[in-house]
């Protein structure tokens, strides 16, 4: 693959060019990309009509941007690119779907469906507009295009961010300001792959998403979600609210990886639009770009796409990054790759890559798509280093201190409440089975009295116990009680009743079963006493259990309960032992 910028400075001298281009590259594999700063109807049509009358059949496609890139670095305001395939078997084909006549399933089904049909697409590219709602529907619904089909692309954009002006153009269909254009590439020598760089970091405390309907972001923890940027940012609910929050993305994790998400806009019941859905129950947090984790994460992504050995780059920069790189160049950043290869790129609203098999929407991030013919060509390259800005800007420093400090903070409670959670389990429960202890008992079975519910409870007593601790030891005795706690913890685990079991002193246990009849509760006792009968213990051999089993009637209160099933569990005692007796 290679690229040819092509020369425009006006219609004449564009034409100038191509036809240039043409006599030179007869017959060439050939693509046009186009990228556009200005919205500008009338400029953009010269150009594709341009190409359309220069080169008969050649397909092009192309987006409005908020500045476009060539070789990694600022290019004209019209951008024009030649991108020549060398191989036989390399194929392109460019599409272009109006959302406005066509539904987010009917164009995913579609582009899955071309992957199929034809089995040379190695790679999707994807030139958006911005749409109404969010892109989360057009994600899902290519989640079964092939795992070996890289995807990736940008949202068109305009040189006011801020705004929802923008368009797509093709080839395929008119310049729409509602469209989709999809390029595929593939071939049997040809080779994609991409990568996503952010370096932003996590500001602040943990919030949990609490409430939301798709692309609507209502609450944080409880709040209305406007409110966390307004408490911890001071940014005010009004026009300027996107731009004042590009800096401060949404930082979580989705499908397996670190997304950030900005607010497209804030809403007057102070609920968030985000470009695409978040779900009830992930944890989000505000972050920050710093210099310093940009540099280091673009260092080490840079020796991975050269290792790709890429013959061309195409570059998906988030606008929202040039305005954070403002106090040096735009393309500050994208230094390291530009002598790995050719590249064409834009400024861009938003990003997509797929990665874990998911295609993910991103913002304020970098998309890096590498692509080559032929096999990789491996040979040794000196790792080229991008010093970071000498002085990194006190707001950034202020930003590390405190999401550390936050940090720390978050795992100082968490700590606290997991103590708190180990001391409450430890007031309720008895040390050596990790059952309940019988005070928690009394209050359950109390407390499902008072619910007036069908309650049964069985009691046990482990036979002979004390003659096994005085003939093999209390280690021994220990195992003994240990494995019926365990036998009594797997009943209750599968167990379709509400089932509490407890240690009620020494060798006794105590079992309450709501909403179960005598007959039932009966039946589980002697499933019980058949399990422990069959261990047989390494040094004590094979023990016993008897076991009570009565139900509460309506005149009962936990004493009259409990003195009932004890009765019961004595008679199994007096009667022979391993047994089960019902009052």
């Amino acid at each position: 693959m290679k690229q040819y910028p092509i020369s425009y400075q006006n219609t004449d001298d564009l034409r100038q060019s191509l036809r240039q281009f043409r006599d030179s590259h007869k017959a060439a594999n050939v693509v046009f990309q186009i990228f556009s700063a200005t919205l500008e109807p009338n400029a953009i049509a010269e150009v594709c009509n341009a190409i359309a009358e220069e080169c008969p059949g050649v397909p092009y496609f192309g987006c409005s941007t908020s500045g476009n890139l060539i070789n990694c670095m600022e290019a004209p305001e019209i951008s024009v690119v030649a991108i020549v395939f060398e191989r036989e078997t390399s194929h392109c084909m460019v599409l272009q779907y109006d959302v406005r006549q066509n539904d987010m399933d009917s164009v995913t089904d579609d582009i899955t469906r071309m992957t199929e049909t034809y089995p040379w697409v190695r790679a999707l590219e994807f030139y958006f507009t911005i749409p109404d709602g969010s892109y989360t529907a057009f994600c899902e619904g290519l989640k079964n295009v092939r795992p070996d089909v890289q995807m990736f692309g940008g949202v068109s954009c305009s040189n006011d961010i801020t705004s929802a002006d923008c368009c797509v153009f093709s080839s395929a269909g008119a310049c729409s300001s509602q469209a989709i254009v999809v390029v595929m590439y593939g071939g049997e020598d040809f080779h994609a792959d991409a990568i996503k760089i952010t370096g932003w970091k996590p500001l602040g405390r943990k919030f949990t998403v609490t409430k939301s309907d798709g692309s609507n972001l209502q609450e944080l923890d409880n709040i209305p979600a406007y409110e966390v940027y307004h408490k911890y940012l001071n940014i005010p609910n009004d026009s300027n609210f996107f731009y004042n929050t590009l800096e401060f993305p949404l930082f979580y994790e989705h499908n397996g990886i670190t997304i950030l998400r900005v607010p497209t806009a804030s809403n007057p019941d102070l609920s968030l639009t985000m470009s695409s859905d978040i779900e009830v129950g992930s944890t989000v947090r505000i972050s920050y770009g710093d210099p310093k984790t940009i540099v280091e994460s673009i260092a080490a992504d840079s020796s991975y796409i050269r290792d790709f050995s890429p013959e061309l780059l195409h570059i998906f920069s988030c606008a929202a990054r040039k305005t954070f790189w403002a106090m040096k160049e735009s393309a500050y950043e994208l230094e390291p790759f530009r002598d790995i290869a050719p590249s064409t790129g834009f400024f861009s609203h938003g990003e997509f890559l797929r990665a874990n098999g998911c295609l993910d929407q991103h913002n304020v991030t970098l998309i890096i798509a590498a692509m080559r013919e032929g096999d990789a060509i491996r040979t040794e390259h000196a790792v080229h280093e991008t010093k970071v800005l000498s002085k990194i800007p006190l707001v950034s420093r202020l930003a590390t201190f405190i999401s550390v400090t936050s940090l720390e903070l978050e795992e100082m409670n968490e700590r606290l409440e997991t103590a708190n959670q180990n001391l409450r389990k430890a007031a309720i429960t008895d040390g050596l089975t990790g059952l309940y202890n019988r005070a928690e008992m009394q209050r359950r079975i109390e407390e499902l009295l008072e619910k007036k519910t069908k309650l049964s409870l069985i009691m046990l007593d482990i036979d002979n116990f004390k003659q096994v601790n005085d003939t093999y030891g209390h280690q021994e005795g220990d195992a003994v009680i240990i494995a019926l706690a365990n036998i009594l913890r797997s009943e209750q685990t599968r167990s379709i009743s509400h089932f509490s079991a407890g240690r009620w002193g020494g060798e006794e246990f105590m079992l309450a079963l709501a909403d179960t009849d005598v007959s039932a509760a009966s039946f589980i006792a002697e499933l019980i006493r058949q399990c422990f009968e069959n261990i047989s213990f390494p040094i004590a051999r094979p023990q016993t259990v008897s076991i009570g089993v009565t139900q509460a009637n309506e005149k009962d209160d936990s004493d009259s309960l409990c003195i009932r099933v004890d009765q019961a569990l004595y008679k199994a005692k007096k009667s022979g032992k391993n047994k089960v007796i019902v009052i």
